[in-house]
């Protein structure tokens, strides 16, 4: 197999190089002639230089060289990745989608340095929604990444740039955030998997907050077998992130043949008028079923009125705190609608926090009661799609839209995974997510493997 020929999903790559059918200098060449030939600026907001990725390559090779067993012990050997630009990287700014709020970190974020010392070749950091705040990836000064499969709709976002990275062949897989969907989101519309793993299992140290004690860092890959390939490596206690946390060990990595999962009622799902999607929706439920699944109804209120928390309660004021010194200091550098939403948070007092935290707790015990009667839940990832001229005229409700499955999740401290699941007839691509409770991420890794075997979906835009 020749480098250029060979697909950038990992485990293709993997074999690839213990077979030393191909080296990590080998792989660069055709990576960085993809990228170039991706007429797409706005994915990027810095790049790697092309003679730092060629030293790094000659070094993964020159290690090989000496003790060829390190390929097998460096499990991410070669592979290409890149970073939301809200994460550190020493030596590249961290711009957060904001110039002015930018600085050049001296150490990278340790969820990056763990996929590093695996063997992983940085090829750069992507453009996201302006300080990781939107879910439709068109906020930010840096451009809009073009969604691969229709340029007149929106990619997704926050972490835009890191999605269509990984769709359009660029990288092999992708760092991205997710608070309230921003890894999910851009995930379903790019005809990827998306990881939300559980709170603090990946560090959130040497990363922009969006909002902190929700904040996850979440894994952009073509296969759910990638993206447990980089789970494995990346997930890991982070003493000196006061938010991380150590892995539950007792709890099963895997629901085994035959499990549960809970559908909400027809009534409680909401397609936006998107027919396709809820077509789609219906479809994959029969996936599920075939997985070893029995499909259960549960309500779905209790996750919808803790998902209207996020934006409609106090949390908002925790977003002002990594901006607040920029906003006073010089507003006018935040672009209008982040501006506003960052603004609103001004307006919550602490009674509000403790109000809103006593209501959680309610909700948090009512979504327990629905989990001891399921093992999973199945949403769509996003009722629909939006064309980025709709977002420009109604850019906070279509925003708030995307949100309705994706933003209870961290409220509510589960684990999700986002995965294709088909393709409406315009051509766009749609995606349902399975939610479990905390620590089920191996569980949901493997049941999202069996719906993307049984799904035989093509993946990505290049569609392997």
């Amino acid at each position: 197999m020749t480098a250029a020929a060979c697909p950038l999903e990992i485990a293709s790559l993997r074999a690839a190089f213990l077979s030393g059918a191909i080296s990590a200098t080998q792989l660069v060449d055709p990576v960085l002639a993809r990228i170039a030939e991706w007429d797409d600026p706005a994915i990027w907001i810095s790049r790697s230089t092309e003679s730092s990725i060629r030293a790094r390559a000659r070094e993964l090779d020159a290690q090989a060289a000496a003790d060829p067993s390190s390929v097998e012990r460096l499990p991410l050997f070669g592979i290409p990745f890149a970073v939301k630009d809200n994460i550190d990287v020493a030596g590249m700014p961290t711009t957060a989608g904001c110039p002015a709020f930018a600085y050049t970190p001296s150490e990278t974020a340790p969820v990056v340095a763990r996929l590093l010392a695996a063997g992983a070749v940085l090829f750069g950091k992507t453009n996201l929604d302006q300080f990781a705040t939107g879910l439709v990836g068109t906020r930010s000064p840096y451009g809009v990444p073009r969604n691969p499969f229709d340029a007149r709709f929106i990619p997704g976002g926050s972490s835009s740039g890191s999605a269509v990275a990984v769709a359009a062949g660029l990288v092999s897989f992708a760092l991205g955030t997710d608070t309230a969907g921003s890894g999910r989101i851009p995930a379903a519309f790019n005809n990827i998997v998306g990881l939300k793993p559980t709170r603090g299992m990946l560090s959130t140290r040497g990363i922009v907050p969006a909002c902190r004690s929700l904040d996850c860092v979440s894994v952009l890959t073509l296969t759910t077998q990638d993206a447990a390939a980089v789970f494995d490596v990346a997930a890991g206690f982070d003493a000196d992130d006061p938010l991380a946390r150590a892995s539950d060990a007792r709890l099963a990595s895997s629901f085994g043949p035959h499990f549960r999962f809970g559908v909400p009622p027809s009534p409680e799902l909401e397609f936006f008028g998107d027919r396709g999607a809820a077509v789609l929706f219906e479809a994959a439920t029969g996936m599920l079923e075939e997985a070893g699944g029995t499909r259960l109804e549960i309500s779905f209120a209790p996750f919808r009125d803790a998902g209207g928390m996020l934006y409609g309660g106090p949390w908002v004021a925790e977003r002002l705190l990594a901006t607040d010194a920029l906003l006073s200091k010089d507003p006018e550098a935040v672009l209008p609608v982040t501006r506003a939403i960052l603004d609103a948070g001004r307006h919550y007092s602490a009674l509000d926090a403790f109000r809103a935290q006593y209501e959680l707790a309610a909700l948090r015990r009512a979504a327990d009661r629905v989990f001891t009667g399921i093992d999973v839940l199945l949403l769509p990832t996003a009722g629909t799609i939006y064309e980025t001229a709709a977002v420009a005229a109604e850019p906070l409700r279509l925003n708030t839209n995307l949100g309705f499955y994706t933003s209870f999740v961290n409220l509510l401290d589960l684990a999700a995974i986002a995965l294709p699941a088909g393709f409406v007839r315009s051509g766009l691509p749609f995606g349902i997510s399975l939610i479990a409770p905390a620590y089920c991420d191996g569980a949901l890794l493997d049941l999202g493997a069996r719906f993307q075997q049984i799904a035989s979906l093509p993946l990505g835009a290049a569609g392997i």
